[in-house]
């Protein structure tokens, strides 16, 4: 598996992995030594990334995080997040600057997600299905702008592009106000 950098300029995400490994391997009671052992990653790497100076791999940091018992997005997101779904961190860089991954958002799961692909016709709306505040939702526009209206009165404009998180409890509707097809995906999870 490929590093989270090849030879790019070090992201910040680097920098939330190191603090953030420290905090949870702390919180979780393990030495560098009890993590290495639980997580079939050397000492030297753990130190290296704790330290802000080792390029880990993604995989590496699914080993630690399933070691400590949290979820990889609570090692790789900015520790103070102003909309905790909301984490839009690179992840991933390839060689060339068009090959990224970036990690949108994240969702503790026990038993179920759908992905969804969806498309509105101008002026068409839908009433969304709500589930209890145990599900989750993300929805990504790949065309045309997406507005969410929640019944209380909360409403979010998404662009193609961007997308937006949130626990999918309260009743909201999709609609779209534009001239053009809209396209997005709904990924949903309990």
């Amino acid at each position: 598996m490929s590093t989270i950098l090849h030879s790019q300029p070090r992201p910040p995400v680097l920098a939330h992995v190191a603090g953030n490994l420290r905090h949870h391997r702390a919180a979780a009671a393990m030495s560098q030594d009890a993590l290495a052992t639980a997580s079939g990653v050397s000492r030297r790497m753990i130190v290296g990334i704790e330290a802000g100076d080792a390029n880990v791999s993604l995989a590496t940091l699914d080993k630690l995080a399933e070691a400590m018992g949290v979820r990889f997005s609570d090692l790789v997101q900015a520790p103070t997040l102003p909309d905790p779904a909301r984490i839009e961190e690179l992840a991933w860089a390839g060689e060339e600057a068009e090959s990224r991954g970036v990690l949108l958002s994240s969702f503790a799961t026990a038993q179920e997600v759908e992905v969804w692909r969806w498309s509105l016709a101008p002026g068409e709306i839908y009433a969304a299905v709500t589930h209890d505040n145990r599900w989750s939702e993300t929805v990504c526009v790949i065309e045309g702008t997406l507005l969410i209206r929640f019944e209380n009165g909360t409403r979010k404009e998404i662009a193609a592009g961007d997308f937006h998180a949130y626990r999918c409890d309260a009743p909201r509707t999709y609609e779209n106000h534009g001239t053009a097809i809209t396209r997005f995906f709904r990924t949903i999870a309990h």
